[in-house]
């Protein structure tokens, strides 16, 4: 390891420490205070949020979209500081942080079933609550990719197996142990707006644009009998409020372009529970049919 790279894990440690301490509201404070800044300086996220703003809803209007984006920019800086207290404290508190869950009803019917349950959860509020929770519910599995970073990935491998989720790795072992969990009539956990390798996509509509899509789900679907359902942890006043969503019918769909394009309808609607959670920031569009270049 470099000394670089020592001292840049050194730091991420001194980081993580300090705010996994403070209290949510103060680290949601200063977090907000760092996503203003962040807004006021022009960063690369922001200017990459703005593109996907522009491309997704070029008709909604410039101030409508800058309200998003800065509504996005304070979100981040939240996220950032709010999640190392979320990985060291205790299932209890996060319980004690959740205010309600919507769809509630959706969960323990696809739980009751037996059938397994793809929990399909997009980068909305913060996925970390979900996998969390969820993992207190019911036996979750995982696809996991760990950082760059050594120092960060103890955190987060620690926090979510103490929670008592089983993490597996982003290859054909992991998909593998995925389609197992299934079978046993589990439920796995999937960021499922992702850009994956072309060799494991597709182009599907997400806010009528062409979108770099993974076809994983489709092909659990196709080999195992399971329920999908969409979920995602708003982040309200105090803590955050779970919401779970039926999937779109067409997702069990055996066409697999009629299923990834019912997948990203499920983004959507998950992301227009507020548009400012959303991952905006994130270059989802890199990838584009032949013919057509790059927005960013």
């Amino acid at each position: 390891m470099t000394t670089a790279r020592r001292f840049k894990g050194g730091l991420i440690l001194i980081f993580l420490t300090l705010t996994a301490r403070m209290p949510l509201r103060l680290s949601r404070a200063i977090g907000r205070l760092l996503g203003w800044t962040a807004l006021k300086l022009e960063i690369r996220s922001c200017k990459v949020a703005r593109t996907n703003l522009k491309h997704c809803f070029p008709d909604l209007g410039d101030r409508s979209r800058e309200s998003i984006l800065r509504g996005r920019m304070l979100h981040i800086g939240q996220m950032l500081f709010e999640t190392p207290r979320l990985w060291n404290r205790s299932a209890d508190w996060l319980q004690s942080h959740i205010a309600n869950v919507i769809g509630m009803d959706l969960f323990k019917e696809a739980l009751i079933s037996n059938k397994g349950t793809v929990l399909l959860v997009p980068h909305q509020g913060n996925w970390e609550v979900v996998g969390l929770w969820i993992a207190k519910q019911t036996a979750i599995t995982s696809l996991y990719e760990p950082p760059k970073l050594k120092d960060l990935e103890d955190w987060i491998k620690t926090s979510r197996q103490k929670s008592g989720a089983t993490l597996v790795p982003t290859n054909s072992r992991g998909v593998a142990a995925l389609l197992q969990a299934l079978k046993r009539g589990e439920t796995i956990g999937i960021l499922p707006d992702q850009q994956p390798p072309a060799n494991a996509g597709a182009f599907a509509p997400l806010f009528e644009k062409p979108a770099m899509t993974m076809t994983l789900v489709h092909k659990l679907l196709q080999r195992c009998d399971a329920n999908v359902l969409f979920c995602t942890a708003l982040r309200i006043r105090g803590g955050w409020s779970i919401h779970f969503t039926q999937s779109d019918p067409a997702i069990y769909s055996a066409d697999q372009h009629v299923s990834v394009c019912a997948l990203n309808r499920g983004v959507e609607r998950i992301a227009e529970l507020e548009l400012s959670q959303y991952q905006w920031e994130y270059k989802r569009f890199r990838q584009q049919p032949e013919g057509l270049s790059s927005i960013y």
